[in-house]
């Protein structure tokens, strides 16, 4: 007596199904077409996962907006501005030093003059929240981009009288002010603007001022706040670490010692 045959027993028949030739997709046989459908929204629900952790955690691309880093990053209003990519993993195993060139979160005090980018529309205004989050808009938040000049429990003063800026009582070597716009302005003002300090920087927190020194609203313009004018390490996003658009401005972005020993 023969028994029902199992999957891998040739046919009753004598058709052994091993010898087919596999099945095409074609008029006929939609498969192929109807997998790929389904398999459409579990890769875009892939790439935004994938997106937000990187924007998140990881790496996040942001626009310069105005002209207080130049020549460093170039921003203007109604322009083509530098577009970065901010490392945000390297602060979570290092501390920011001074040269570094680093996006932080304004504190309250340099809010007065942020205006926000989103729609009045509340619909609209969800849908910029929701593409935010894949960094497909700009968060809604006063993101600002300066250089570390000094750390905490270091004095930061500038005066005419002692050619610039110093920390600790030692003049900074700051190579990215030598332009003809920087060097002109330095002849008759070598603070390039305000005279200030001496400031203790509080722990936990780090001076920053603009490469374009003339034209820049930095820790020298928010001295009454809470923080002395500094900004506290928590408030920093991450560091600079090239420009990857316009295609003319690519480049990395450097951090020179600034502080001689």
């Amino acid at each position: 007596m023969r028994s029902t045959p199992r999957d891998d027993d040739p046919d009753p028949n004598g058709h052994d199904p091993s010898t087919e030739p596999p099945s095409q997709a074609g008029p006929g046989n939609p498969g192929k077409k109807r997998s790929f459908w389904r398999e459409l929204p579990v890769v875009i629900l892939t790439a935004l996962v994938l997106s937000f952790l990187l924007q998140t955690f990881v790496a996040r691309v942001y626009l310069i907006p105005s002209e207080s880093m130049e020549p460093t990053l170039h921003g203007c209003t109604g322009c083509t501005g530098d577009r970065i990519v901010v490392d945000k993993l390297v602060y979570r195993f290092s501390d920011p030093r001074p040269g570094d060139v680093v996006v932080f979160k304004g504190p309250p005090s340099w809010d007065e003059r942020y205006v926000s980018n989103r729609s009045a529309n509340p619909v609209l205004r969800t849908g910029e929240n929701f593409l935010s989050s894949f960094g497909l808009a700009p968060p809604d938040e006063n993101d600002l981009v300066k250089r570390v000049i000094a750390t905490g429990g270091q004095t930061v003063q500038c005066r005419n009288s002692e050619g610039g800026v110093t920390v600790d009582g030692h003049r900074l070597v700051e190579p990215y002010l030598d332009n003809p716009e920087m060097r002109a302005a330095a002849a008759t003002n070598p603070c390039l603007g305000r005279e200030f300090g001496p400031t203790v920087v509080p722990a936990g927190a780090v001076w920053v001022m603009g490469d374009n020194r003339t034209h820049s609203a930095d820790s020298r313009y928010h001295q009454d706040d809470q923080y002395s004018g500094a900004v506290p390490v928590d408030n920093i996003i991450g560091k600079v670490r090239a420009i990857i658009l316009p295609p003319g401005r690519w480049g990395v972005v450097s951090s020179p010692d600034i502080q001689p020993e």
